[in-house]
């Protein structure tokens, strides 16, 4: 009782103590397993291919089983304004928590409500959702705030079983966390945030763009571009003093590619032998409904869909300065997110040649019908004379008319309405990332 008393008084010695007794329960687990591999036989012990091999097997395959019948279903909202691949990889990693991934899709009235104007009306932004390729269901007009009847009809009536967001904040109107009720009952999980990228910094590039480029035909500064610009004054002042130059351009992504990011959008899909390659090229910037239908008329041509990247500075030499919006590798991971591709050409060149041809073993040379360079003037005869000459170029019809031109438009138009909106984002963006942002491991 004495050596007790004293053991009690003292800290350092029950530490002591308990680290002594833990080693002694170590010790006696490793002479166990020594034991059992002196006593058991052999042909009993685990080895690949014998009974305890197979009944690991046998087990794994059992889970497998339970997670078909079963699958862990996950539910991640969004408004998806502007998608970006962002957005592509926080559907990523999701997706990754799971085995089933349920979008929600905010429709625009709650949108206006919460945060202002989308820019892309619930449709094509359903279309740009749905042709992700981690998204397995979409549930559309769902609430901006998970108020408690909507978390227990996505826990009963949707069978979810985690509710996913990123770190970043996710406010209500009157201050509150979106997801409280959630998280008060043990089903929310969060994933982290793809920094470098917002539907803000977007806008702010597009506006930007606006001042200075023939493209989008602007006629003055817009005052919410330069608000909005995230280049120096005097980047911004030899843009201004220089917008018949196409070799002027201000970079604003603030984002920083990695190989490990396109290795987790990529397919890692080889073409089969006897599969028809379809071939489509372009810039595909600020990835929108009209590229993901077009990508799905091609893929419908062949077996395997292969699309060409222009450079960053092909694009600008066709289009001026400030374009393209988004950089090569950005605009790498917005094609790559997308379920119709499966594989991309980094930098290809604008004219195809007999030796790209070959390289791919490209079997036809699709394009759509309008394009943003169409709008312009007529493209250029020479970037697919080789396919026409062989006999393996079509045009296809594009079902959609959207375009980047246009959506630029869409910004600029409502120019008072999308400054409101951005400038409350920024706030919020900032009181988080000075004060309560943690470090989240990346999925």
């Amino acid at each position: 009782m004495v050596l007790l008393d004293s053991v009690k008084q003292n800290p350092l010695l029950w530490t002591c103590a308990a680290g002594v007794v833990g080693l002694g329960v170590s010790l006696l687990s490793w002479k166990a397993a020594k034991a059992a591999e002196l006593y058991v036989p052999i042909q009993y012990q685990y080895r690949p291919g014998t009974i305890s091999g197979w009944l690991a097997n046998a087990l794994a395959n059992h889970s497998k089983s339970r997670r078909k019948r079963r699958p862990v279903r996950v539910y991640l909202d969004g408004c998806f304004d502007m998608m970006h691949y962002g957005h592509a990889n926080a559907l990523r990693q999701a997706k990754a928590v799971g085995d089933e991934l349920v979008v929600g899709l905010i429709n625009d009235a709650e949108i206006m409500r919460c945060k202002g104007p989308p820019v892309m009306n619930e449709e094509e932004r359903h279309t740009l959702v749905e042709a992700v390729k981690w998204v397995d269901e979409i549930l559309t007009g769902v609430p901006y705030d998970l108020n408690p009847e909507f978390v227990n009809e996505l826990f009963t009536k949707h069978r979810i079983d985690y509710i996913i967001h990123g770190d970043d904040p996710c406010l209500l109107p009157d201050g509150s966390d979106a997801y409280a009720h959630a998280k008060k009952l043990g089903r929310f999980k969060m994933v982290k945030r793809t920094e470098g990228v917002s539907t803000t910094d977007i806008v702010g590039r597009m506006l930007t763009c606006s001042r200075v480029n023939h493209f989008i035909n602007a006629d003055e500064p817009h005052p919410l571009a330069k608000s909005f610009s995230m280049g120096t004054p005097r980047e911004e002042s030899n843009a201004e003093a220089s917008t018949s130059d196409a070799s002027t351009r201000t970079t604003l992504s603030k984002f920083l590619p990695t190989s490990r990011r396109l290795v987790q959008f990529s397919n890692g899909r080889v073409a089969p032998e006897g599969a028809r390659i379809v071939y489509i090229d372009g810039a595909f910037d600020c990835f929108h409904p009209g590229h993901v239908k077009i990508l799905q008329a091609a893929k419908a041509q062949g077996d395997f869909l292969l699309v060409g990247l222009h450079t960053d500075e092909d694009v600008q030499a066709r289009r001026g300065p400030h374009l393209p919006i988004m950089n090569l590798h950005e605009r790498s991971l917005s094609v790559l997110s997308c379920k119709y591709v499966d594989e991309v050409v980094i930098g290809s060149p604008c004219v195809i040649t007999e030796d790209l041809m070959t390289t791919f073993n490209i079997s036809v040379v699709v394009r759509g019908s309008m394009s943003e360079t169409s709008m312009l003037g007529p493209v250029e005869e020479e970037r697919y004379e080789v396919p026409r000459r062989m006999g393996l170029f079509t045009e296809l019809p594009s079902p959609s008319d959207v375009s980047a031109r246009n959506i630029i438009h869409r910004i600029v138009d409502k120019r008072a309405a999308f400054e409101a909106r951005n400038a409350k984002k920024v706030k919020g963006e900032e009181a988080y990332y000075t004060g309560a942002k943690q470090y989240v491991q990346e999925l």
